[in-house]
This record gives structure tokens, C-alpha cells and sequence, in this order.
């Protein structure tokens, strides 16, 4: 455990448990690449409002609704 204190204010805070030991190392390796492939995008926003994300995502629809009848 691990306390703070700030302000008259005292956190306690629980060590987590690391999950590093819970998986086999393929395993580990699959979940790695995954999240490496999560990071690498694609990312869109951020966005001002909830508007202008709502605004982007009837564009995205339109943009692949297009893009499917192209290859069909």
C-alpha cells in the first residue's frame, strides 16, 4: 500500500497486481502486438464538440456507404 498525504488529506492507495506472471509468453506476445497495432491508430479528433464528432461520424458513414457500392 501506499500513502499520501496533501493538504490534511490522507490517500491510501492499494498496490495492484501486476499481470505480467498471468499469462504464458506467447501469450504476452500476442497481447503486446495487439496493443501495438492499438496504438498505431487510426485515431480521429479530438474533437471542439460532441456536434463536431457526431457531424464527423455522418461523413465517415456517407464516405464508406460510397466506398462499398464502388466494390460491389
Amino acid at each position: 500500500m501506499e500513502f499520501k498525504v496533501s493538504g490534511g488529506i490522507i490517500n491510501i492507495i492499494p498496490e495492484l497486481p501486476i499481470a505480467d506472471g498471468e499469462y504464458t509468453p506467447a501469450q504476452r506476445r500476442a497481447i503486446d502486438a495487439r496493443l501495438a497495432a492499438a496504438r498505431g491508430g487510426p485515431y480521429y479528433g479530438p474533437f471542439k464538440t460532441a456536434d463536431d464528432a457526431i457531424e464527423f461520424l455522418h461523413k465517415e458513414i456517407r464516405k464508406r456507404k460510397r466506398a462499398s457500392r464502388k466494390t460491389a
